[in-house]
């Protein structure tokens, strides 16, 4: 379980998060929206440890990672997996080193790593591409790829961070299908920060809505669109309009 409490962060006097308070219940799967620049990347990046904030507490299963030493916050950040928005795969590696770049630091066999690498790709659908390079892979196969290694380490939990965004809509709903898959055969809790609206609505338990550095709404995601708060309905007028 993640417990976050009273979070804070600014960027040059510039407040980002103001306040935030929210639960993270083990297994689910927990969306957070909000319009561009509220701080949702940044507060992803502070639940894994890769922002500091100025003041607050993240709970990752009841350790505090903001009083945390290097090595308990390297423990808890092993727990994990993350989809960064423009997948960053490592283009002077092929598609098998990627996924394989974590797991060298085991000290498994390099016949358990090819193992594995199959493994995930096969939970990804990706067979037979351990030797392609990331520049011969469309988008949909980066993410892919990306999610893959991400799963890599067995997490607890996996961040994504816009995992549709730049998609046509047929690979975007092949890579929401993943999410929810991977999530009820990995038995993992997901958290997912994106504008897509019906993507949220197919794979949520819950949506967040972050406005002015605050959590303003939680919503059941099967209920998102008959919300009756006014920051929601607000936020979907204008998503819809923009994102379609």
């Amino acid at each position: 379980m993640i417990k976050i409490i009273n979070l804070y962060k600014s960027f040059n006097n510039k407040p980002v998060l103001q306040g935030i308070d929210l639960e993270i219940y083990d297994g689910e799967t927990i969306t957070i929206m909000g319009g561009s620049g509220q701080g949702k990347t940044v507060l992803l990046k502070t639940i894994v440890g890769l922002i500091k904030p100025d003041k607050g507490q993240i709970l990752i299963d009841g350790i505090d990672i903001t009083r945390s030493d290097k090595k308990t916050l390297y423990m808890l950040q092993k727990k994990f997996g993350y989809l960064f928005q423009n997948s960053s795969l490592f283009d002077s590696m092929n598609v098998f080193e990627n996924v394989a770049f974590g797991l060298r630091y085991l000290n498994l066999s390099k016949e358990e790593i090819e193992r594995r690498v199959k493994m995930y790709l096969s939970y990804v659908n990706l067979y037979n591409v351990e030797n392609l390079y990331p520049s011969e892979l469309s988008g949909g196969m980066k993410k892919r790829v990306a999610l893959a290694r991400a799963i890599a380490y067995n997490p607890s939990y996996i961040l994504y961070d816009e995992p549709t965004t730049g998609l046509d809509p047929q690979t975007a709903e092949t890579v929401t299908d993943l999410i929810i898959s991977l999530q009820q055969k990995l038995k993992v809790t997901s958290i997912i920060v994106t504008h897509d609206i019906k993507a949220a609505i197919k794979v949520s338990q819950r949506v967040a809505l972050l406005h002015n550095g605050k959590i303003v709404a939680i919503e059941e995601g099967k209920t998102l669109l008959f919300s009756k708060n006014p920051f929601v309905q607000e936020f979907i007028s204008a998503a819809l309009i923009n994102y379609g």
